[in-house]
């Protein structure tokens, strides 16, 4: 089973605030566990989502064929 987060260390370990995390929850952008009243993050859900908004550098070749 993976670990669960609460959301202040969700974002601490985002190095986000509070706010941003309670957020991307609010809007679905992540997935959580409710447990009760309380909201728990999954650490492979955190790691999803990073994963899903990581962006690939642009290579010299991949310039140039855009120049092209």
């Amino acid at each position: 089973m993976d670990h669960l987060l609460t959301v202040d260390e969700a974002a601490e370990l985002l190095h986000t605030s509070v706010r941003f995390v309670r957020r991307l929850i609010s809007e679905r952008r992540i997935e959580f566990v409710k447990v009760g009243r309380h909201v728990r993050i999954r650490e492979s859900a955190l790691i999803a989502f990073v994963v899903a908004g990581t962006v690939t550098p642009l290579t010299r070749s991949n310039v140039t064929e855009r120049a092209a």
